[in-house]
């Protein structure tokens, strides 16, 4: 009624991430500080030098425009293709 038992199969480790702690210290320091000072009286004298600059303003507006001829085969320009126009845009 006793079988023979298989012998124990052992697997390859599992390897886990290494976890890290951190332990902190703290020490105070005194650092004595000293700041000197000094009063010095100055004394001020303003001279205005006043420039006026009279100024104009105009507009000017620019306008511009562009013809393209987009006639199928058969019209200006060839099988499809767009034209150039002539320069006062009438063709």
């Amino acid at each position: 009624m006793f079988g023979r038992r298989r012998p124990v199969q052992v697997l390859p480790a599992v390897v886990h991430p290494t976890k890290y702690n951190v332990i902190n210290t703290h020490c105070t320091y005194e650092v004595p500080h000293i700041h000197p000072t000094h009063t010095t009286i100055c004394n001020h004298e303003l001279f205005q030098h006043k420039h006026y600059c009279p100024h104009t303003q105009s507009v000017a507006n620019e306008v511009s425009n562009q013809h393209f001829n987009c006639c199928g085969p058969g019209g200006p320009g060839g099988p499809g293709g767009p034209a150039p126009m002539p320069p006062n845009g009438m063709g």
